[in-house]
């Protein structure tokens, strides 16, 4: 394999400084967050936290929100196109550790992209009768992922206005739809019922774990820092902004949910919760209505996770984080990423159902989350006047929550948990082979990272 380390120039990672607004960030995060979120996760959260399922978003949030702290603080002080590359590398040096975790990062959202194109094509197929098992799933999936790769290839300003257009369609019919089966219902906000009793406790904190996931799209904002809007300013701001629309999305979704159907049909319909929540209250209309909100919903999503991730991948490339080939491809580094990115994702999509997508997505998320927490509590909290607390308060809730999820799941499907634990460790491993040390010295992010203001 020819390897190269790539050029640190900003033409080479396809950096475009001030390329993105303040607006069109938000509408990034949010149509990460909500295209998955909301669509592919409900039921499967519904499944776990039992009747009180709603308020599993509402603990994810909470998590969420001493997690972005990190986030917000660190790129608030460096606002850089490697977004969470920077944070690591400027928490761990330039060795192994920063790389891997990078690179966890980049294929947790490699992940979350094939859990969006999979949502995408179950809802899609499913005015048709057609389930999640069918063939066609993944043939739609891998199909939104190739338009999502044609519209990127356009460039971040064609990302930024399509986004823009699709989460205000998006957020709107969503918003739309939750007030209305709300009304529906009587604004019977009390939760879904069943025979069963109440899910466990553990049932309930492993559900946070999907909760979580739903949320984690704030860290598009990270990785696009610098090619944000007077960054320093607006990267926090785009956060904050973001997680806030998603909690009131989310909330008002469940609760919609939750008074149209019983937890059993919730969970029947875990993947496509939502439609089938429509029909009740609106008939044939509503449901054929959510059906065009999620297509519209997950297709935005990934557009704006495609964006994100294969930036980050060449800026992991330009800082010397991780090997790259050309596979005899021409143009920037940011163009050969983009196309693995849609590659990787088009697999996933093929093989894994949505569960485990999100399963893989969980444990990959958290523990490059933990190791951010940790790196800046060791050596760069007073750098940023970031408060110790709250970030053992982050890797505490980090770490209960990703014992509790992991614990369930080897119960429940322990093949997917050893797939896991080792995809993280071959992670760890190639990297310490390709960079000869664990961690590097202390330095200044490479000149790659763009640091902007």
């Amino acid at each position: 394999m020819n390897v190269t380390h790539g050029n640190n120039s900003a033409m080479n990672s396809g950096y475009q400084k001030d390329s993105i607004t303040l607006i069109g960030a938000v509408s990034m995060g949010t149509g990460v967050m909500i295209g998955a979120g909301i669509f592919a996760l409900t039921g499967q959260i519904a499944e776990l936290a039992g009747p009180w399922f709603p308020l599993s978003f509402v603990a994810g949030a909470i998590v969420t929100a001493f997690s972005a702290y990190t986030y917000v603080k660190m790129s608030n002080a460096y606002p850089s196109s490697g977004g969470i590359a920077m944070i690591l590398q400027k928490a761990y040096g330039p060795g192994a550790i920063a790389a891997a975790a990078s690179l966890l990062m980049a294929l947790s959202m490699v992940i979350n992209e094939s859990l969006v194109a999979r949502t995408f094509g179950t809802y899609a197929l499913r005015p048709f009768g057609v389930g999640e098992d069918s063939a066609l799933v993944p043939v739609l999936a891998v199909a939104l992922i190739v338009f999502a790769y044609l519209v990127n290839a356009s460039g971040a300003r064609s990302v930024g206005l399509v986004s823009l257009v699709m989460a205000a369609i998006k957020i709107g019919g969503i918003a739309l739809f939750g007030i209305a089966a709300l009304w529906a219902a009587g604004f019977a906000f009390a939760p879904a019922t069943s025979g069963a009793e109440a899910q466990p406790i553990a049932g309930f904190i492993a559900s946070v774990a999907l909760s979580i996931l739903a949320f984690k799209g704030f860290t598009t904002i990270t990785n696009s820092g610098a090619e944000i809007v007077d960054p320093h300013r607006n990267v926090g701001r785009t956060i904050m902004i973001s997680i806030a629309i998603c909690v009131v999305i989310y909330l008002l979704v469940a609760f919609a949910v939750g008074a149209s159907l019983s937890l059993d049909e919730i969970v029947a319909a875990k993947d496509y919760a939502l439609a089938e929540a429509a029909a009740p209250a609106f008939g044939s209309a509503g449901f054929y209505f959510t059906i065009a909100l999620a297509v519209v919903a997950t297709a935005s999503g990934l557009l704006a996770s495609v964006f994100a991730v294969s930036r980050m991948l060449a800026m992991l490339t330009s800082m010397k984080m991780i090997p790259h080939s050309h596979f005899g491809m021409s143009g920037p580094i940011r163009d050969h990423t983009l196309v693995y990115t849609v590659v990787l994702a088009s697999v996933l999509a093929v093989f894994f159902d949505l569960t485990r997508i999100a399963a893989l997505g969980v444990f990959f998320y958290l523990v490059m989350d933990i190791l951010i927490h940790w790196g800046v509590l060791r050596g760069l909290r007073q750098e940023i006047g970031a408060r110790s607390w709250i970030l053992i308060t982050a890797i505490t809730l980090d770490v209960v929550v990703l014992v509790v999820f992991g614990a369930l799941r080897l119960r429940s499907d322990p093949l997917i948990v050893v797939t896991a634990v080792l995809a993280i460790v071959v992670v760890f491993v190639l990297e310490r082979f390709y960079l000869a040390r664990w961690i590097g010295a202390e330095s200044k992010p490479a000149d790659g990272t763009q640091e902007a203001g």
